[in-house]
């Protein structure tokens, strides 16, 4: 393979990984503003220390729910 097809699939490569990144990013702010929305918290109180909770809480019911199927 030439330095120019090899360049080309590096610059392929690297719009792939940032479009992966790109939606990974949507998928989580999509879930972040539905548990929002579902739980009627309020963006504006929401602390740093609190979304923590929040997450942790959430991850720990998912794997619950995931260990007793």
């Amino acid at each position: 393979m030439s330095q120019s097809n090899l360049e080309k699939q590096e610059a392929k490569l690297k719009a792939l990984n940032q479009k992966i990144k790109d939606e990974k990013n949507k998928i989580e702010q999509n879930l972040g503003k539905q548990i929002i929305r579902s739980a009627n918290l309020d963006y504006g109180t929401l602390t740093t220390s609190q979304i923590k909770m929040i997450a942790k809480k959430v991850a720990a019911f998912l794997n619950q729910a995931q260990n007793n199927r």
